[in-house]
């Protein structure tokens, strides 16, 4: 499942999103659902709850919403529903974007998880963050995440 956090991005101009869809299906993973909430905890949180109810879905990847910005509130409603933490995660992922653009990369709050015994990713919105996210970290073990759970 995909879930874009945007107060001002559609189905049409969530290019981030698109994205995150093309790449899952080019490695032979299947999209069961797709989402653009506005960046409100009450509205991420129903959707994870959604994902997380359906069988079909075994992970979660969430865009946009990682930043400083007083609307940025993704990490928020992500961290408090997380049963587990997959910290290194967030400090790869942060060390990753040092190495492309330098400090501002301490400004991302990207996150990673286990809820209800899905993987859940949460990135930030950016197709550069997208690309590096699910190229470097996410595509390479999805597979192998998803089979640990299942265990």
């Amino acid at each position: 499942m995909v879930i874009t956090c945007s107060d001002t991005r559609t189905p049409e101009t969530d290019t981030s999103g698109q994205l995150i869809q093309k790449l899952l299906k080019e490695q032979g993973h299947t999209v069961v659902g797709y989402r653009v909430a506005k960046d409100e905890p009450a509205q991420i949180q129903l959707w994870i709850a959604r994902g997380t109810a359906s069988e079909e879905v075994r992970a979660i990847i969430i865009n946009g919403g990682t930043g400083i910005s007083r609307r940025d509130s993704t990490f928020e409603a992500v961290d408090e529903m997380l049963e587990k933490r997959l910290a290194g995660f967030g400090e790869i992922f942060r060390l990753l974007t040092y190495q492309d653009i330098g400090s501002p990369a301490i400004m991302t709050r990207a996150t990673a998880g286990i809820v209800k015994g899905r993987a859940l990713f949460s990135i930030p919105g950016s197709e550069n963050a997208v690309r590096l996210a699910m190229e470097k970290l996410i595509l390479p073990e999805l597979g192998h995440l998803v089979k640990e759970l299942s265990k």
